[in-house]
């Protein structure tokens, strides 16, 4: 529908402007000869220029065959130039002797000068026309391919996060189906809400920031099930008044890595999550307390790597992460520019 939009407005802007064109003698010119001299001078550059705009450009000057497309307009042009030779004896096109001053009558060579240089004009115009065309296709192909590239990276990195969840989750449960039955049954029950906002609500390309406070809030919940009571664990979520909507599964990360690699079953651990909203900007932060030779068992995977790539794609020039480590304390914030 888009594409015929388009060929009805073209095919009307080129019968305005050939209008134009062909009124322009009636009211500027005087003499009757003049006025049929410059429509035939136009029929001859309207033949011309859609010989090429029709067929000679498009079949040969952008298919390389540049000589056999000077060749044909030399035809074409030697062609109009007998035909206009011929048309130009005809006496409409000449001033009637009686009270007609010298300086009126034109030349033969001046009115083939005057007729046969716009017809090698229009032709380079039909030209550069084409080309224009041509490169605008090009650029247009071009940002649909490196949209869908971008579109399918976005997704692959996605659907990483989608396994990667679900696989601590599990883990998570199964430690608790021996030492506590009951609460891997509710823990099955609130991986089920969890799952559904994975596959549905994440699947495109915003989600409501509420929702995925929800979601974190129900990870943590699951995750605290089977965690012992040497963890400290802070959580700040904002109450979200306004429509924000940011990328899907964005803000997991954090807070997976840090009960992955910040807790000790042993020494006591610490967690805080903070999370506020200042107009268009987001800043996230969370704060574990770090076991470095538990890192050297355990990889954290995925995760952050994926989370920088993903902001890259989303959110080029819009955000900073920033992850350190001091003093046995990890520390992980994200700075976000969102339009809602």
């Amino acid at each position: 529908m888009r594409h015929m939009q388009k060929n009805y407005l073209k095919i009307l802007l080129h019968s305005f402007l050939w209008l134009l064109l062909f009124i322009y003698p009636l009211v500027s010119l005087d003499s009757e000869y003049l006025i049929y001299r410059n429509w035939l001078s136009l029929s001859s550059i309207f033949l011309v220029f859609y010989v090429n705009y029709f067929f000679l450009v498009d079949h040969f000057f952008l298919n390389n065959k540049k000589v056999h497309f000077y060749i044909l307009n030399g035809v074409l042009i030697i062609i109009q130039y007998i035909l206009l030779s011929y048309f130009l004896k005809f006496k409409i096109f000449h001033p009637s002797i009686e009270g007609v001053q010298t300086g009126e009558i034109r030349s033969g060579a001046m009115t083939t000068v005057q007729v046969i240089l716009p017809i090698i004009l229009s032709i380079g115009m039909c030209v550069g026309l084409k080309i224009n065309t041509k490169l605008n296709k090009n650029k247009l192909t071009l940002q649909q391919v490196r949209q869908n590239q971008l579109d399918t990276e976005i997704k692959y990195l996605k659907y990483q996060v989608q396994p990667h969840f679900l696989f601590n989750t599990l883990n998570n449960i199964y430690a608790l189906i021996d030492s506590s039955p009951v609460k891997a049954k509710a823990s099955i029950h609130s991986m089920s809400k969890m799952m559904r906002y994975v596959l549905h609500d994440a699947s495109t390309s915003k989600v409501p920031l509420v929702k995925e406070i929800e979601f974190l809030e129900r990870y943590i919940d699951l995750m605290q099930l089977r965690i012992s009571s040497n963890l400290t664990l802070e959580k700040n979520f904002p109450v979200i008044n306004q429509p924000i909507q940011i990328a899907p599964l964005l803000l997991i990360s954090f807070i997976e890595n840090a009960f992955k690699h910040g807790i000790d079953a042993v020494q006591h651990s610490f967690i805080k999550i903070e999370l506020t909203i200042d107009n268009h900007r987001l800043k996230y932060s969370v704060t574990n307390s770090s076991f470095p030779e538990r890192e050297k068992v355990t990889d954290s995977g995925i995760g952050l790597e994926n989370l920088k790539k993903r902001l890259e794609l989303l959110y080029p020039n819009n955000f900073e992460l920033i992850t350190k480590e001091i003093n046995r304390q990890y520390f992980a914030t994200l700075t976000l520019n969102f339009k809602e």
